[in-house]
């Protein structure tokens, strides 16, 4: 079934490029925000085509906790609300789409034309801008459903909590280092306390 409410969707950053094990990256990686997110209510984590999707179960759940939440989780990149579009506040807009599934009739060109189209018609003080637009409307069509999300905002990015192993700090005469190395702790500290 297609969600008909707000939900969340997480981008993943150097987990796509694991090859054979990337299964298992991608579970570890779902783990932790599901450990996160369980604080914020009843969410249904799952993956597809290399985006985590965070969805409430019910109307109980703090949505901007959760969203919060996802991005602090390490090997998230970007994290974006989808469902929600506030296309009567924006002045100028455009709109950008992606197609996963190549099947989908249309080019991803021809989704934003037609969609940045009917968007003019329904709101036509808000002009199409497609150089420097207030708002960019994304559109993800994947195999089960057509996303459409506003803008992303930055994740951890990295590799999930779990599955580094070991790591060694050179340190020099400088700041840099000692001050790097004090910084990685401190977030890997904060991280694993959370469990």
């Amino acid at each position: 079934t297609i969600p008909m409410h707000e939900m969340i969707l997480c981008k993943l950053g150097e987990v796509v490029l694991k090859g054979l094990n990337r299964r298992s990256f991608e579970d570890k990686l779902m783990s932790n925000v599901n450990r996160r997110v369980s604080k914020c209510g009843n969410f249904r984590v799952y993956s597809k085509q290399s985006t985590i999707y965070v969805e409430p179960k019910d109307d109980e759940c703090d949505i901007e906790a959760a969203f919060e939440s996802c991005k602090k989780v390490f090997g998230i990149i970007a994290v974006s609300k989808a469902l929600a579009c506030e296309m009567r506040t924006a002045r100028s807009f455009k709109v950008e789409s992606k197609r996963a599934d190549k099947t989908f009739p249309l080019t991803s060109i021809q989704i934003s034309q037609q969609v940045g189209g009917a968007l003019h018609q329904a709101f036509p003080t808000c002009e199409v801008n497609v150089h420097d637009p207030e708002l960019v409307v994304h559109i993800e069509i994947r195999d089960d459903a057509a996303y459409v999300h506003g803008p992303a905002e930055e994740g951890a990015g990295g590799l999930p909590i779990g599955m580094g192993g070991v790591a060694v700090s050179l340190l020099s005469g400088g700041i840099d280092s000692p001050v790097s190395s004090y910084m990685i702790c401190l977030l890997y500290t904060s991280d694993a306390a959370d469990e």
